[in-house]
This record gives structure tokens, sequence and C-alpha cells, in this order.
């Protein structure tokens, strides 16, 4: 057995170096098909070393060949060798990528993301601060769970503080190595809401500690103070691993940099002399101690797109004097894209100054220009997204093999509605589609009350959203009492005071909501202006109902109070929404809410459309940076959305939204499209829009220009291909449905309402659990089409029984006379093929399509 394979006390193998034994030579396996500054990256010894790679340059086969170099050189064994990425997955695909160069023969080598290697060292050395092995590990949610409890127990809500935005504040202070007391010392102490702050930080940290427990940002940072509390331990480690490689450096915070430069020391004199086994000469450089470990970092500054989450770019900036003497290749060819598209990229990144300056360059040709188009709208925009990708999958290429780019989620409602309408199959990528999200369809759930004050589901919603104290039993002596005197559910609402089970402050909230809903109800029904001819009103715009809605429940507000960022992005959903009923109004003008809830419904409902060949994918830019598609289309490159306004007045925030535009563009590997639009809803206003200071950075010459087909208006938006609603479908608010019509929400009355009155003996569950099975049976029935508003005639088109064959003539709205090629598909996602006169071959989803049958 060699000296190698010997292990200390501890358990780890004894350390040592075969020196430069495994020099490379010209016949390296390792090193054919590597280009120069690859080969470099590879064989190049030292103490540090930073490989800048650019984007598509080979940055993962440059270090899984760096590791193999090392081991089959001889010159480290694989249990000396730590390899730090992000996530599992690049840690998995490291580990397989190494595998199949060298075999068995890499067993032992730490390959792992930083949490999963500081869990590791924790487990083994929990005893020396006072924890078990067993420690627990909360997660995210957990932890929220905690802060909860915590912010009830001192009342810490009525100063804004949430389990979500405490959770930010705690973790960003941890990633900076910061505890309670360190905050302590550093806070304001004139402000209340910075001792509670640190209350709350206390008595978080002390829970955690009496559970035995760590969050995940505590994983980082007890490693690294206990590396700096017990140099015995630390000498362990650093003498274990003599090669430290880590990937994406350049999103490395300030916990996980200092955890690396810990690693990286030389032992200190004192505890090399009472190592165990004790340090053998071979280890020992000329001061008699061992020498810090060789560093290997990858990563690319110009992709550091990561700020908000605590990514420090000065670590790779800033590395050759972190690290002195250490060498720097640059990794510049590449792989991926066309020389059109890095040219670009090339151009925007060039404007930022904190970088290391490369250039990347390409063999594979100069490639198709860049496409770029500026339409009217967002949905001239959207609409020329969907017709572009159709016209790409008839030339061959899969839709899997497409991107769809956006700043924010709010951005892709517009886009999901023009390519379901073109039978476009999609996906949203690390999010979730439109009329999904959470927060849009609480405020959807008021819209749908107000319409049907029968349905069961949207009124449960909206009684918690925003939370207001109405719990699962108040709910339920509300449905009760709805139940047994045949009233809605708004109404019972309103006659509250009658129902004795609720308290004052509870009725209180009831009352105030019934009165908010009545009034909205009130302008739905004909809250507008009145007919000149006669007395009847018409009914007010659908915005204005939502605007009442938003403003009186706050629902914005509350989410931008939480101060997260992820409640930003939810705020922006609903003002989204606010501008999807603007423009409803703007289309059809006086058609009332049941029309604007039949289309968003028809458009929400028909989202999954099956295609063999894959589907598009959707996402923010963020969700983007390690992915790559044939074609890729950035959306909304203008002045305020990318760069985004809120990076505006932020330090360094427009060369990180710079850095954000270059990753975008380096995911496309043949087409790249850049869209914009001339006006935008915002806020549920319309607004001039400006194009992007990066489109300006661009080369002329690298830019196919496309403007808008001269489809727009009059009324300044494009030709509405949604429904054709009808107008003055309002009047049905206030009748009340048959109680055993399957109009109402959850069809036929289920059971008397006696069963669901108060048992005589008190068992308040029992009606609890009466009532949610009366709510889970009104779900079923939704589910298997019963449910509001699809029951409903409503007059508009709908093209569900449309008989279609191949061969048949039809009439679009827009696109006018067409034969019908074929259909595919079935039900909702009938899919017609149409070749028309003016605009040749299309997919038509049949059901929302304005189609009509002709004769010849």
């Amino acid at each position: 057995m060699s000296d190698f394979e010997l292990l200390d006390p501890s358990g780890l193998p004894i350390g040592g170096s075969f020196g430069a034994a495994g020099a490379a030579n010209a016949a390296d396996p390792l090193l054919e098909g590597l280009n120069p500054s690859q080969e470099r990256a590879v064989v190049s010894r030292g103490p540090a070393l930073l490989i800048v790679a650019g984007a598509g340059s080979g940055k993962t086969r440059v270090l899984t060949h760096r590791i193999a170099h090392l081991i089959r050189g001889r010159e480290a064994w694989p249990s000396q060798i730590l390899a730090i990425t992000f996530t599992n997955k690049a840690a998995a695909e490291m580990r397989e990528r190494i595998g199949d160069l060298l075999g068995g023969a890499a067993e032992g080598m730490w390959v792992s993301t930083f949490h999963s290697a500081c869990v590791r060292i924790l487990r083994r050395e929990s005893e020396r601060f006072g924890y078990v092995s067993g420690f627990t590990i909360y997660d995210s949610a957990d932890s929220r769970a905690l802060l909860k409890r915590i912010i009830k127990d001192t009342d810490a809500a009525s100063y804004g503080f949430t389990p979500a935005n405490a959770s930010s504040k705690i973790s960003k202070l941890k990633n900076e190595l910061l505890d309670a007391s360190a905050f302590r010392t550093t806070m304001n102490d004139a402000d209340p809401r910075d001792r509670l702050f640190a209350e709350i930080f206390t008595m978080y940290d002390q829970e955690l500690r009496r559970a035995n427990a760590f969050d995940f940002d505590d994983l980082i940072g007890q490693t690294v103070q206990l590396f700096r509390a017990h140099p015995d331990v630390a000498a362990v480690y650093q003498r274990r691993f003599r090669h430290i490689l880590v990937d994406e450096y350049q999103d490395t915070n300030h916990a996980q940099y200092s955890l690396i430069r810990e690693l990286t020391r030389p032992t200190d004199p004192e505890q090399t002399m009472r190592l165990t086994p004790p340090a053998r000469a071979a280890e020992l450089d000329d001061n008699g101690v061992i020498p810090a470990a060789s560093l290997t970092v990858v990563g690319d500054s110009d992709q550091s797109i990561y700020a908000f989450r605590g990514a420090d770019i000065r670590n790779i900036v800033e590395f050759e004097r972190d690290f002195v003497g250490a060498e720097v290749v640059k990794l510049e060819q590449n792989y991926r894209s066309t020389q059109n598209i890095l040219s670009a990229a090339n151009a925007v990144i060039g404007n930022n100054f904190d970088r290391q300056e490369k250039n990347l360059w390409t063999a594979s040709g100069d490639g198709e220009k860049i496409v770029g188009f500026t339409g009217y709208s967002q949905h001239d925009e959207a609409r020329f997204v969907a017709e572009e990708i159709e016209d790409l999958h008839r030339q061959g290429l899969a839709y899997g093999d497409v991107a769809v780019f956006y700043r924010t989620n709010s951005q892709t409602r517009a886009l999901e509605e023009l390519l379901i309408r073109s039978a476009i199959p999609y996906r949203v990528l690390g999010g979730t589609k439109f009329y999904e999200r959470a927060e849009v369809k609480d405020a959807m759930a008021y819209l749908t009350s107000i319409a049907n004050p029968y349905d069961p589901i949207t009124w449960s919603r909206l009684l918690g959203a925003p939370k207001r104290g109405i719990g699962p039993m108040a709910e339920a002596h509300l449905a009760i009492f709805q139940e047994a005197h045949d009233l809605s559910f708004h109404e019972a609402m309103a006659r509250a005071a009658e129902v004795p089970q609720l308290g004052p402050k509870l009725r209180g909230s009831v009352l105030a909501l019934a009165d908010m809903l009545a009034r909205a109800t009130q302008m739905a029904v004909g809250g507008g202006t009145t007919d000149v001819e006669g007395d009847e009103a018409q009914p007010a715009p659908v915005g204005d109902v939502l605007k009442l809605i938003l403003d009186e429940t706050e629902m914005i507000e509350k989410l931008r109070a939480k101060r997260d960022p992820q409640d930003d992005a939810r705020a922006e959903n609903l003002e989204e929404l606010l501008a999807v009923a603007r423009e409803f109004d703007v289309k059809h003008p006086g058609a009332g809410l049941i029309a604007f809830l039949t289309e968003v419904s028809l458009v929400a409902a028909v989202d999954d459309l099956d295609d063999t060949s894959g589907t598009v994918s959707l996402m923010t830019m963020h969700t983007a940076k390690g992915l790559e598609f044939k074609a890729v289309f950035i959306t909304g490159v203008e002045e305020g959305l990318l760069p985004h306004q809120m990076s505006v007045d932020e330090t360094g925030g427009i060369n990180e939204e710079r850095r954000l535009m270059y990753v975008g563009i380096t995911r496309a590997r043949e087409r790249l499209y850049l869209t914009l639009a001339s006006t935008r809803a915002t806020f549920g206003d319309i607004s001039a829009a400006m194009p992007s200071r990066f489109l300006q950075e661009i080369p002329e010459g690298l830019v196919h220009w496309r403007q808008s087909p001269g489809e727009v208006t009059s009324r300044g938006g494009t030709q509405s291909r949604a429904l054709n609603a009808p107008r003055g479908t309002g009047g049905g608010y206030a009748q009340r449905p048959s109680r055993d019509s399957s109009v109402a929400f959850g069809g036929p009355s289920q059971g008397s309402s006696a069963a669901l009155q108060e048992p005589s003996n008190g068992n308040m569950q029992s009606a609890l659990e009466k009532w949610r099975e009366r709510k889970r049976l009104a779900k079923e029935a939704q589910a298997s089409g019963g449910g509001f508003p699809n029951t409903i005639a409503l007059g508009a088109r709908d093209n569900s029984s449309l008989a279609l064959a191949a061969g048949d003539r039809i009439k679009h709205d827009q696109y006018g006379p067409g034969r019908v090629t074929a259909i595919t598909g079935e039900g909702t996602k009938r899919v017609a093929h149409v070749v028309f006169d003016s605009v040749g071959e299309r997919k038509l989803l049949v059901k929302l399509a304005p189609i009509e049958k002709i004769t010849e």
C-alpha cells in the first residue's frame, strides 16, 4: 500500500505531492483536439490559475481535462482534488466526464457544490462547535416558517416585517459572514426597525441552535468560522486538498470567497508540527510548512449577473491581486455561435469597464445577420415572434431549438396569447404561465366572483387574498349561513351581523369586504355613463373595476412593502393584468366583465398543445444562463426594460444589465432576433417606449431591421385577433341562477341546506369538513366543464363546434380567405393548417381563431 493510501485518525487520506513527474507531452491523448489556449489551461502549473472562459469556449471540457491530466500524470491522487460547482447537475456532469476520461481511477475525488462540501466537513467536525453530527438543515420553507412564528411573537408585522423580507435580509448578512451581534454594531440605534430586526435575527439563530439545526446560508459561514476558530481543523483540510478548482467563479459571494481563501492558505507552522500522522519532508517547503494548495478558477466577469443574490464581481476581477503570481489564460475561441452574433456580443460588452479584456471569435463563419424588429405595440412584437417561429419551424427547425427571452415575467402575457392563438407549443422555464400565477389568480377571483357570486371556489380564494383574518372556520360559518338562507356569497357577507359565530372584529372585516364587492359589482353592471336616449347605464370599463379592487385591497402596495425582489415581480404581474384589462376595454368598448372573463378563460384553458418536436422555451434572461438554442428571440429591448428601470440608479446596475444582454446574445447558436415595441402598456397605461441603449452599441452592419408591416389600426394598436366579445352583457350579474341549474359554479346543488346546518352538538369541525367537501365537489364540476364562464352563453365566437375538414374554404378576420389543408389534434386542441391567399401557410387553434366557414 502506498503512503498516499494511508488514512490519518480522522479518516482522511494522507496528503502529498507527486511533483511534476507527469508533465505533458505531445502525444498525450488528453490534449488531442484542444486549441492552444485550452491546452495551456490544462497543462499550466503554478500557485494560482485564472481561466477567463468566454461564452461557448469549452470551459467544462478544459476543467475536466485539467483534473484528468493531474491524476493521470500522477501529480495528485483523486482524494487530493476538490472541484466545486454551483449546481448538483453541473457536479454530476463533471464527475461523469472525468469518469469517461479516467474510468475508476477518478474515485475518491470531491466534486460537489459549495454547500455539499461544507456539509461533509461540518458533519465530521460538528462536535468542535457544540453540534451533533446529525444536525438538521433547514430549507427556505423551514426558515420562513420559523421566522413567521418569531414575527408573530414580536408583533414585527406592524413594522412591515414578513418572513420573506426578514429571510432575505438575514441571508444577505450571513453571506457577508455577519451574525446578529455584528449587525448590532453597525445598525442605527435610533431606528426602531433596525432594533426589531436585530431581535428577530438573534431569536432566529437561538432557535436554530436549540433545534441543532443550520439554515442553508449557515453551511458555508459556519465552515469558515470553524477553520478560523480551530486552525488544527483547517490544517487537516489544507493538507488534504492540494488542488482546488472552482467553476463559475464570477458568481461567488463573500462567504464562498472566504472559504476558498481558508482552504488555500499555507498550513500554520504550529499546526504543521501537530498533524497526525506527522508531515513528511516531501510535503514541506523551505520554511517547514505545507505550502498553499494550487487554486484554479474558471469564470467570466462578462457573465456576472447575480449581484441580487450576493455575487461579488470583485472576486474574479481582482483575482490577480488576491493571489499574487497567478497566471491568466483566456479562452476566446467560441464553439457555439456565428461570428455576427459574437461581434454583437463583443460590441455590447466592450462598453463595460469592470472586466478582463477579451474578444470572442469563431472559425464557423459569419452566419445569418441578426434580425431586428420594431412593432407598434407589444402585440405587434408578440405576433412577429409567433409568425417567425412558425416560419422557422416550416423550414425544419424544431420548436425545442427555439427560445424567447424577456427581462421580467410580466412580459410573457402577450407572448403566451399569440403563441396559443398560433397553435405553437411552449413552456415557461423557471416560472409559471401568466394566468396561472397565484397573484393573478387572486385578482381574477374577485372579478369572477362579481360575475358569479354563487361560485364557492373563487369566493373562498378572495377571502384570503390578501389575508384579512378570515380563517377556514369563519369561512365555513358564512357558507352555512349562505346555504341555509338561499343567498349568494356576497349577500351572505353583507348580512354578517346575523352570523353569531363571528366576533366583532371579524364581522367588521367581512362587512368591509362585502361593501367593496357591492360597489365593484354596481360598476360592472352599470356604473359607467348613462345612455343618451334612456336611463339604462352602460357597464364601467373592466380596467376601472379591477383598479377599484386593487386599490381597496392594496394588493400591489402590500407586495411592494415586503421589499423582496420576488414580491416586486408579483406586483408587476398585477400591474400587467391591469394593462390587459385596459387593452380589452380599448379593443371592445362596452363589452363588459363577462366578455373579458370569457376571453381570458379561453386563452388560459388551451395552453398545453401536443407536438412531437418539442416546445418553444420562454424564460427570463437570468434563467437562460448556461443554456443554448439554435434560434433566440430577445424581446423588449427597450429603456426601462433592458436595462431595467430599477438598475438605473444602482451603483454598477447598468453594467450588470449590459452583462445580462451579453448573456442573452451568446445563448444563440445560429439565429438571433432583437425585438421591441414603440409603445407598451405598463401600469395600466400606454406609454412610448425608447429603444435600449444596448441596441445603439451594436454595429449597424450586423443587424437587418424589419419594421411592423403596417397592420396598425387607427386606435394605435393591432387589429385584435381575440374573440369578438358582445357588448352590454353586464346586465346578468344580479340575476340569480336556479339552484338546480348547472350554470352555477359546481353544477347541481350538493345536498339540501339542512345538510350544512350547524350540528346541534356544536361540533364545528363537522361543519368545516362539510364545507370543504362542498368546495371539493365544486372543483370537480368545474374541472369537468361545468364551471363559469364556459357554460354561460355569451354570443361570443367560440369555434369548439365548428366542423372543418381538408379542402374547406374559410375566412380569417386578419388574413382573409384561405383553404384548409389538414386538421390535427382533437377537442380544444384542434389545429387547422391553412394556406391563405394573402400570407401563405398558417396554423390556427380552431377554438380561438377569428374564422368562419365560407362557400365558394
